[in-house]
């Protein structure tokens, strides 16, 4: 049987109402598979980034069963690293170790109100091009220390309109130019996912946070990555 192993952010298990579980047969991970006569074992949580799927594969001994039989390895991440992010992310994550709990909110409040603005004047985001590269080729390497065979696919940014960055989203085109560079270089295809759900995310159709996808989101980039997995597979 087809099996693809997904690292993923949030666009991988949210859909338009809320996150679902993993297993939820509407989520494009699913969905790819499906089309592929096959199953996902999808690993991703809220915000990952490149790093944080490195992460995963090295520290995480739920995903190590899965690579001796893994058919692909679908690097969905990527999209999130290019986001804004006026506070480093080792401020930004420790504010849930904050005491006490009254103190946490209203610090988290005053940043979930502080970011639209700051977002934009501040260059920051919430990994850099070439660490986004470099993760995900430290990825790639580690997976085919195993599998050598193994093809993989990954994916440029996809777009937002979320009011809670401020409509901003000035790193992306330096994300997607160092991930099309590094998608020559190591030979993995890449999925456009602006081109897939630009007009479904900017119209308004996806999640009204303005970044997660409605589930037609989900069907176009399940069919795309279909496609695109189906001949290296052959």
């Amino acid at each position: 049987m087809t099996t693809l192993l997904v690292l993923g952010d949030s666009l991988a298990f949210h859909g338009p109402d809320g996150p679902c579980p993993a297993d939820d047969p509407r989520l494009w991970p699913n969905l790819a598979a499906a089309a592929l006569g096959g199953e996902a074992e999808l690993f991703a949580g809220f915000g990952w980034t490149a790093r944080d799927a490195y992460w995963a594969l090295v520290g995480d001994p739920r995903l190590w069963p899965v690579l001796p039989r893994a058919s692909v390895l679908v690097l969905g991440v990527g999209g999130m690293d290019s986001l804004p992010s006026p506070l480093p992310t080792y401020l930004r994550e420790g504010i849930r170790y904050l005491r006490s709990d009254a103190v946490r909110r209203r610090v988290r409040a005053a940043y979930l109100r502080a970011v639209p603005a700051l977002a934009g004047v501040s260059r920051r985001v919430a990994l850099p091009p070439g660490e986004t590269v470099r993760y995900l080729d430290r990825t790639l390497t580690a997976v085919r220390a195993l599998r050598p065979d193994i093809p993989a696919v990954a994916a440029l940014p996809s777009v937002h309109r979320a009011a809670g960055y401020g409509g901003v989203h000035h790193g992306r085109e330096a994300t997607a130019r160092a991930l099309r560079g590094w998608s020559a270089s190591a030979g993995v295809p890449l999925l456009d996912l602006s081109e897939v759900v630009g007009d479904h995310v900017l119209s308004g159709q996806g999640n009204p946070d303005g970044i997660h996808w409605g589930w037609t989101g989900h069907e176009q980039v399940g069919k795309a990555f279909a496609e695109l997995i189906g001949p290296l597979l052959d």
